[in-house]
């Protein structure tokens, strides 16, 4: 008897595993698009770190991005879905729409840099106090990473609501070590790039002409990650918002299967950045009428004693 218990626990043990498993692979595919540039900006925090405290500084933040998901995030998910999970759609819709709005604004961004973000004499501004810039940055990395972790959990809570509880709180938990470790492991590969191209171009031989292109091309990589994560961006949101929109969605599945399979794929991926884009120049131009801003203001604030 105590055998066959034994078994048929090892057996619930084993299809709850596989079962993560299954939900853990779904969901870091739906939120590859969050990953890449969670990854860029992380990157980009870390210029003008000085080299000695680079890895550091990346390890600082993974650990702030690892307490963000699984002491504020993931608890607050698992909460949610168990009390309301009605939201969970409006907050998937949510979080689709911000994802647009942030990639078309990093386009426009780079399209059109505002004035605050460039010297009068095109140098960077002195640093004054090494530590203090130090925190600041890590400070900042973590801030944007609870937005980004918030919705890397909000769209795998997504793929986890119907399952059972363990399930879901194991796929949560399972996803934010994998993404944290993932994310940040590469990151810290990325800041070093150039070290080691430099390491390898001062001892000579064959070994200099390979650190030498690793040296020129470590930026043009940082930037081209930037790029494909603000692409990602708007597939991702673009891909969240026609699901939430089922006329919409059932539109493009008659389009995709009406066209060749090897181009679906393509024209997919296509039409969910187009999509994004659209939602994400919507929100833009809205916001540009101020308002939202004049609607914000007219609420009646708390009055402080």
């Amino acid at each position: 008897m105590a055998a066959s218990g034994l078994i048929a626990l090892l057996d619930d043990i084993a299809t709850i595993a596989d079962d993560v498993a299954t939900l853990t692979a779904m969901a870091a595919k739906k939120t590859s698009g969050i990953v890449t540039d969670d990854m860029a900006v992380t990157a980009e925090q870390a210029i003008g770190i000085r080299r000695e405290r680079e890895i550091p500084v990346v390890v600082a933040v993974a650990k702030g991005s690892m307490f963000n998901k699984a002491v504020i995030l993931a608890p607050g998910a698992l909460l949610l879905n168990a009390v309301a999970p009605w939201v969970i759609m409006p907050l998937l819709m949510a979080g689709g729409t911000f994802l647009a709005f942030e990639g078309v604004e990093k386009v426009i961004h780079k399209l059109r840099p505002h004035p605050e973000d460039e010297d009068g004499d095109g140098k960077a501004d002195p640093i004054p106090d090494p530590v203090a810039f130090e925190k600041m940055r890590v400070d900042g990395a973590i801030r944007t990473d609870l937005i980004l972790s918030a919705e890397i959990i909000a769209l795998t809570l997504g793929e986890v609501a119907s399952a059972p509880f363990v399930t879901q709180a194991a796929t949560l938990y399972t996803i934010s070590i994998i993404m944290t470790i993932g994310v940040y492991g590469l990151v810290g590969v990325l800041v070093k790039l150039d070290d080691f191209g430099e390491y390898l171009a001062t001892h000579g031989g064959p070994r200099e002409s390979l650190g030498k292109i690793i040296v020129a091309g470590a930026p043009k990589l940082l930037h081209a990650i930037s790029i494909i994560g603000t692409v990602a961006m708007l597939m991702v949101g673009g891909h969240i918002i026609l699901e939430g929109i089922h006329p919409l969605e059932e539109a493009v599945h008659h389009l995709l299967e009406s066209v060749p399979a090897w181009s679906a794929g393509v024209l997919g991926m296509v039409l969910d950045v187009l999509i994004g884009a659209v939602v994400g120049l919507i929100v833009v131009a809205v916001l540009a009428t101020g308002i939202p801003g004049k609607l914000w203001a007219m609420l009646p604030k708390k009055k402080k004693a």
